[in-house]
């Protein structure tokens, strides 16, 4: 067997982790629309007190609107976009493969070190643990430090989703550009990615957010979990040639 053969092997082996991790992907973000559509999924706390609230009736749901999902969504992005990086590898285009890979894993160490859900439960056992208004009291000061960094859709959280969101559409203009990916994979992702950023702009910084706003962060999530299943399918492709 050749040093060649070999080497396409275990990219091989690649491209099918990241298909299997974009699938998982989708089925993030099925789970996160099923959540939202549940009695509670889609409230709004206001205080710090009332984040402590839900973390000790509902510790999954406390996770979950601090980001929970979106973290699992962060750890698939790696093998992800290196799989997609190793299909443009001889590509003309590699190196704006490679400079969307990097966005891409920037994003996903900055939102990783912003988020803030796992303190924010710890806080809350430590709320219910406190004994006098004064510990409560030093106790929300640190909540609300927490959520100013690590709050989703908040000026805190918008740098990480810029980031990885700025890649989703920078890697799909280079398969666009590319005949690796067929149109509409790209298409999917320039618009997906283009609506959840658009969504984010808008969700970060203006206050309440309009019956638009909420169809462009549908059309987005639809259009981005489109994308998932598209390039999940071409990796699988990929993983089957022996000359990949």
């Amino acid at each position: 067997m050749s040093h060649t053969t070999n080497k396409n092997r275990r990219w091989n082996i690649i491209y099918k982790i990241g298909g299997a991790a974009a699938l998982s992907a989708v089925l993030v973000g099925l789970v996160e629309m099923a959540i939202t559509f549940l009695p509670g999924g889609n409230t709004v706390q206001e205080t710090v007190a009332d984040w402590f609230t839900l973390f000790q009736n509902n510790g999954f749901m406390g996770l979950r609107d601090l980001g929970l999902l979106n973290i699992f969504l962060t750890f698939l992005l790696v093998p992800i976009y290196f799989a997609l990086y190793a299909t443009f590898r001889d590509d003309p285009d590699q190196p704006y493969a490679a400079l969307a890979t990097i966005t891409a894993l920037l994003g996903a160490v900055v939102f990783l070190a912003t988020n803030r859900a796992f303190p924010m439960l710890a806080l809350s056992q430590q709320y219910a643990a406190a004994t006098s208004e004064t510990q409560r009291a030093v106790l929300e000061a640190a909540g609300q430090s927490m959520l100013s960094v690590g709050q989703s859709h908040t000026p805190g959280t918008f740098l990480g989703f810029l980031l990885t969101e700025t890649a989703g559409i920078a890697i799909s203009l280079v398969m666009l550009r590319s005949n690796l990916f067929n149109k509409a994979t790209a298409y999917a992702g320039i618009c997906g990615f283009g609506f959840l950023l658009v969504y984010e702009c808008v969700g970060s910084f203006a206050t309440g957010l309009t019956p638009l706003t909420l169809i462009v962060v549908m059309l987005g999530g639809l259009s981005s979990m489109a994308w998932y299943i598209l390039i999940a399918r071409r990796l699988f492709q990929l993983s089957q040639s022996p000359v990949a």
